[in-house]
């Protein structure tokens, strides 16, 4: 009898967190994730804040950055790709800034950010120097309360 009721209410618990992850508040969700992107944009960006970053996320996440990067496709090396993308770049700027602009929520599925972001810095690759000032629209697509897929979209 006991290990029944441990198992009903071990059920109970595990339901009530459920309903409770589904409901996140999506706007502090967007600024969270505002604050720890722009933490890995930064001149004294470390791994940590990528890892800080990347925890917002799912393991399989899909991301598209157009026109560079065009499939959004989930794989299980997602977040392990992502990383390697950006451990690439993790310090090249010399200047960075971010401005948020608007957010955007819906339902508790989706969240679209809007913000101008500078940034000045040496390619790793190229050696030249770089520097850009653009807007851009970032859809991140919300699956039990973390990112699943994340579109960027360039003004």
């Amino acid at each position: 009898m006991r290990i029944y009721l441990k198992a009903i209410l071990l059920m109970l618990a595990s339901t009530s967190v459920s309903a409770t992850e589904a409901q996140i508040d999506l706007k502090a969700f967007a600024q969270t994730y505002f604050d720890k992107m722009n933490a890995t944009q930064a001149p004294n960006a470390t791994e940590k804040d990528l890892e800080d970053f990347l925890a917002l996320m799912t393991d399989d996440i899909g991301s598209t950055h157009l026109p560079y990067v065009t499939d959004d496709s989930r794989t299980p090396t997602g977040k392990a790709d992502m990383r390697k993308g950006m451990r690439f770049y993790l310090g090249s700027h010399t200047q960075y800034s971010a401005e948020l602009l608007n957010v955007f929520t819906f339902n508790n599925t989706a969240i679209a950010i809007r913000y101008r972001n500078s940034a000045k810095g040496i390619h790793p690759q190229t050696k030249q120097p770089n520097e850009y000032t653009q807007i851009l629209l970032d859809v991140l697509e919300i699956e039990n309360g973390k990112i699943a897929v994340i579109r960027k979209y360039h003004e």
